[in-house]
């Protein structure tokens, strides 16, 4: 049973993102029980992985992509401080892709951490509004940003997307989904996608979970771990900014 601490934080963590994005259109089978349940090829951007059950797929083929933060605080312990964070394409292809085309386009560069919670337990470190590369916008007013296409003008919302155990695709657009099931956990240096209550509405704001946040399991889509510089994200206040972002491995796996 979740505990009043966990409900008053996962109100905030739904509550992060506006209700107003548009989720994808493409049916499920819970709708259409004749419809064909949507793949990571119905979506893009994606990472394109080798299928591990391909004749032609080697050990060395991989569908891990590496990002790299560089941070910025006022504080010594964590000022120039860099976090490595290793993304799950083969369990996660559709949420780790989006967050890859959104570092290659520079979307995090400059953007503060806007929520940070870590009592009454360590619960999450939370960024990747856009609007907060704005140094004069409040940080309370932050959590309902989201990424804007600048070719299309339309914000991106990627669909919610866990993979179960046993199966070959991820379920998507679906939340409470079984916990004990899930592949991505919220373990410790876990990276997730925030959203509002509309399952499919996250878009570039993302969560480092503090600890082993269970209670998340099934509800929110993990796509990667830490590392490196796990220790860092205990340090992190609010107003702290991502000074950088690159991807220094797995860019090549990007279909847009």
């Amino acid at each position: 049973m979740e505990r009043p601490w966990q409900l008053l934080c996962l109100a905030l963590l739904v509550g992060s993102l506006s209700l107003s994005g548009c989720a994808p259109t493409t049916e499920t089978s819970s709708n259409n029980p004749t419809a064909t349940p949507p793949s990571a090829e119905n979506y893009k951007p994606r990472l394109n992985c080798p299928n591990p059950a391909s004749t032609e797929a080697t050990p060395e083929d991989s569908c891990t992509a590496v990002v790299e933060m560089v941070l910025q605080s006022q504080s010594e312990a964590v000022d120039g401080q860099t976090i490595r964070i290793e993304l799950n394409g083969a369990d996660a292809p559709v949420t780790a892709g989006n967050f890859v085309d959104l570092v290659s386009r520079g979307v995090y560069d400059g953007t503060a951490f806007h929520r940070v919670i870590r009592t009454p337990e360590p619960f999450v470190v939370q960024g990747g509004d856009p609007l907060s590369k704005d140094s004069q916008v409040p940080l309370n007013a932050l959590g309902r940003g989201g990424f804007t296409d600048p070719e299309t003008g339309i914000r991106r919302d990627v669909p919610l997307e866990i993979k179960l155990q046993g199966e070959e695709q991820p379920v998507y657009g679906k939340a409470e989904l079984d916990p004990n099931q899930v592949v991505l956990k919220h373990d410790k240096g876990a990276i997730a996608m925030a959203r509002s209550q509309l399952p499919n509405s996250a878009s570039s704001q993302f969560y480092f979970s503090l600890g082993p946040n269970d209670f998340l399991n099934g509800n929110y889509a993990v796509f990667g771990q830490i590392t490196e510089g796990l220790a860092v994200i205990d340090k992190i206040e609010m107003g702290d900014r991502i000074q950088s972002a690159r991807v220094v491995e797995g860019e090549d796996l990007l279909v847009k």
